[in-house]
């Protein structure tokens, strides 16, 4: 039933519609995630390599852990989120990712520090992409892309974070500047949970900000509330569907390409004789630019087909790729390319990403089929770091590595359209 009270009379009264306080909620909590524990991976490298000997490989299975115990969670976190909404999720989301860099910050061996990442891990599924998404997308219908980008693009402004944990690092070390990111968890994750409502009807409010009838207000609105054109899947029946197995393979190469290259763009950077500090400045161009991808895209996907715009995202980051793989003969000019169709493309998907699935199977149970693709997702988070770091390790060279994520992402581009093709045509496995 509506949930009368102090806090729904605030609701009520507030003239901005409160799934957009939800959004900049999203978006804040994203942003701390995003910096601390996705974008400030890449800055461990060297001070790790330095004190402990470490390979590569080595240091790059840790986010390998992260995604793996990220693809278990993620389906977990969907059915939690779908049943008890993200305002629990994401406070506990917060002690743990805090818990994670405490751990981090007192390594000495590597099983320490891959217990870190595990710790990282269930904090990031908590209050992380699925549980975000999902708490936006029960406010929205008509401008998931758009309140999706926006939310979402606080894990590209996480990239602020990244120059300044390589001067914390490099001036007060490695440990201490993990020790200050626990704190912070506490102080900017645990206060915003608290904002995240679950669905606007419990509050006798209606998606989108239209005007609650004054049926829906009465009755026992916790449920969703149903629109004629909008499609009500279970997750049985969206996973038994092409469209949902194309969607999913795509956007694992793309997670793929994204962590892989986020994890190794200093090193690889360092490899071609670029100090610390440019590098990390260089490798922050990507979440930046991934905001005009996250809300530009996202946008234009509220407006024209969603499908048509995250091809040309896709396509986009793998002519990305090829700009990276001949920054070394070409030089700056093709390393400003690389960033701009890269971060820009790879935004783009991260919005779409959610809206297209939400497109395809509806609201009812976008958390659960959503959290099935993320975990699924994961796989390319676990295979690609570890694999790029092997290909360094053993031939001193990043090239093979990227020349391989640009024809994944091609091939992405092309399962995008025919997952499109076969919704349309109603074919279902």
């Amino acid at each position: 039933m509506v949930r009368r009270g102090f806090a729904y009379d605030r609701m009520r009264r507030f003239r901005i519609f409160y799934g957009w306080w939800i959004v900049s909620a999203a978006s804040l909590v994203a942003l701390y995630v995003g910096g601390a524990v996705v974008y400030g991976f890449t800055a461990l490298f060297d001070p790790l390599i330095r004190e402990f000997g470490w390979s590569h490989a080595s240091i790059s299975l840790a986010a390998s852990l992260r995604g793996a115990e990220t693809g278990v969670l993620e389906p977990i976190a969907g059915r939690f989120v779908d049943r008890f909404g993200p305002r629990r999720l994401v406070f506990v989301g917060g002690l743990f990712v805090a818990g994670g860099l405490l751990m981090l910050s007192n390594t000495n061996s590597l099983a320490m520090f891959y217990a870190a990442f595990a710790l990282l891990a269930v904090g990031f599924s908590s209050c992380g992409t699925t549980v975000l998404v999902s708490g936006v997308g029960n406010w929205f219908r008509a401008r998931v892309g758009f309140a999706t980008g926006i939310a979402l693009s606080g894990f590209g402004l996480g990239g602020f974070l990244l120059p300044g944990m390589v001067a914390l690092i490099d001036h007060y070390g490695w440990r201490l500047a993990f020790d200050i990111l626990a704190v912070g968890a506490l102080v900017v994750i645990l206060p915003l949970s608290l904002v995240f409502r679950h669905r606007p009807e419990q509050y006798g409010l209606r998606v989108d900000g239209a005007p609650a009838s004054r049926a829906a207000s009465g009755e026992a609105s916790s449920r969703v509330e149903r629109v004629s054109d909008e499609p009500d899947i279970t997750v049985r029946q969206a996973i038994r569907t092409r469209s949902f197995w194309l969607l999913t393979v795509a956007f694992t190469f793309h997670t793929a390409a994204v962590l892989t290259v986020t994890t190794h763009v200093m090193p690889y950077l360092n490899s071609l004789g670029i100090g610390r500090m440019s590098a990390g400045l260089m490798a922050t161009g990507i979440p930046l630019l991934s905001v005009a991808g996250r809300l530009g895209l996202g946008y234009l996907g509220d407006r024209m087909s969603r499908t048509k715009v995250a091809v040309f995202a896709l396509g986009a980051m793998s002519l990305g790729i090829v700009c990276f793989i001949i920054v070394p003969s070409v030089g700056i000019g093709a390393m400003g390319a690389f960033l701009f169709l890269f971060g820009v493309g790879y935004g783009g998907i991260t919005a779409l990403r959610a809206a297209l699935t939400r497109e395809y199977f509806g609201r009812a149970h976008f958390g659960s089929i959503f959290g099935v693709l993320i975990g699924v997702n994961a796989i390319g988070g676990i295979v690609g770091p570890p694999a790029a770091g092997w290909v360094f390790d053993t031939l001193a060279d990043y090239r093979i590595a990227w020349v391989v994520l640009a024809m994944l992402l091609a091939v992405s581009a092309l399962f995008v359209f025919v997952a499109r093709q076969s919704r349309q045509t109603g074919y279902h496995g």
